[in-house]
């Protein structure tokens, strides 16, 4: 069975950066487009960043120009890298293949003002 656990999160001031580590577990995903995914409070989750099969890119304008996505067929992860956050940033982010897997526990990122 898959499994997805994300890791990296925490807290940063506004400006900071911080990576996050999605770990797949049970089958791999090199065929997958793999996306990072975010949910602030109170909000509905969403589509922040992904990476497609053939390593194209694509990001939600909110992100681009700060975020990068990136993958790594091989080791079965995927990485975001987060530049220049700003407290809107702050949420539980998630990695998920599409269509989705099970969702993992996500972790958290809080960025201060």
């Amino acid at each position: 069975q898959v499994q997805l656990v994300e890791s990296g999160g925490g807290l940063v001031q506004a400006g900071g950066s911080l990576r996050l580590q999605c770990s797949v577990s049970g089958r791999t995903f090199m065929n997958n487009p793999m996306g990072w995914f975010r949910q602030a409070p109170g909000k509905q989750r969403e589509l922040v960043a992904v990476n497609t099969k053939d390593g194209v890119t694509n990001y939600s304008p909110f992100v681009k120009g700060r975020f990068t996505i990136s993958r790594d067929n091989a080791k079965n992860t995927v990485d975001l890298q987060m530049n220049s956050l700003k407290p809107e940033d702050t949420g539980v982010y998630y990695c998920n293949s599409l269509p989705y897997w099970p969702w993992g526990q996500g972790t958290q990122v809080t960025v201060s003002s």
